[in-house]
């Protein structure tokens, strides 16, 4: 069992995530919080994402449809980069209550950036407001699962911080789950 911590104080070493050239964060591109207003935008890249990685799913307008209602809720975010015209990419990300902390537990769903347009920071950028907004919201973990064949996703986040193994522990995490 884990032992209780609150929310981002007592995690050493994270660095402060504001954008300022002291802390080496300077955003490549803007990104903004979706509104309900941009759902059909998250319903399309998030299709596209699925598309490109051959997953079946829901349409484009389905996902859409979704999002809708999703975006009015408190424990979801979606954030997008480029413009609300021209979106480049989208962090989804759930929150949700744990007992293992004060907080939420942050779990990022999906990160996707449009493919002609990788390497470019954009990710980074993502998933460093990702972790800004949701320790705004009093998380004290994030959660993302990633496929053991996606070695360059792997080392993405790796390389932000993220780690399969626990802390004071020799083996990897494994997610399990199951259609119901």
């Amino acid at each position: 069992m884990r032992p209780a911590r609150t929310a981002v104080q007592q995690r050493p070493g994270l660095p402060d995530l504001q954008a300022n050239p002291q802390n080496g964060f300077m955003a490549v591109t803007d990104v903004f919080l979706a509104g309900p207003e941009q759902a059909s935008t998250v319903g399309r890249l998030l299709y596209d994402f699925n598309n490109e990685f051959e997953t079946p799913g829901p349409t484009a307008e389905q996902f859409a449809a979704r999002f809708r209602s999703l975006l009015v809720r408190d424990n979801v975010l979606v954030l997008l980069s480029g413009t609300a015209e021209a979106p480049t990419g989208f962090a989804f990300l759930t929150l949700r209550p744990t007992p293992y902390y004060d907080g939420t537990l942050a779990q990022l769903e999906e990160l996707y950036v449009q493919p002609d347009l990788r390497d470019q920071g954009i990710g980074t950028d993502l998933l460093k407001t990702a972790l800004l907004r949701v320790r705004e919201r009093g998380a004290a973990e994030m959660h993302i699962n990633v496929d053991e064949v996606d070695t360059d996703t792997r080392r993405f986040y790796e390389r932000h911080g993220f780690t399969n193994i626990q802390p004071g522990k020799d083996y990897r995490m494994l997610c399990y789950l199951r259609e119901l």
